[in-house]
């Protein structure tokens, strides 16, 4: 091996492809990864797509409830916050779910839980299952 091949040549890692040797190899495992994610992508519909969202949502308000509300059923509040919430802040509820709660998700949730429509649905589906 001369100096200046290096180690890349050594181990065989950079092999030049033209386009003929590259078509007769087929697709890269990379290149056929993201085809196979663009078609998963492709085939959700916009409802599965909402639902996922909104799942993804609720793992991130989950314990922001359960922290505020110690021993007391947080499903039916999650489900008062996820329902009026508007889509950029499932959005950003959903990334955060990702990373886990922080100050800005516990701001959106606070923003949430103030407006009239969670109030009233907390009134009327968050206390009953209080009450049980």
């Amino acid at each position: 091996m001369k100096p200046e091949q290096g180690a890349e040549t050594l181990f065989n890692t950079h092999v030049p492809m033209d386009a003929t040797t590259q078509t007769q190899q087929g697709m890269r495992p990379m290149t056929k990864l993201a085809a196979f994610l663009l078609l998963a992508l492709a085939a959700c519909t916009p409802a599965s797509r909402d639902d996922l969202t909104r799942a993804a949502a609720k793992t991130a308000i989950r314990p922001i409830l359960a922290d505020k509300l110690p021993g007391v059923p947080v499903e039916p509040a999650i489900d008062c916050v996820i329902d009026n919430a508007n889509s950029n802040e499932l959005l950003s509820l959903a990334a955060d779910s990702v990373t886990g709660p922080t100050a800005s998700t516990r701001q959106i949730v606070t923003t949430i839980v103030s407006r009239t429509g969670t109030i009233q649905c907390l009134a009327t589906r968050g206390l009953p299952a209080l009450l049980r």
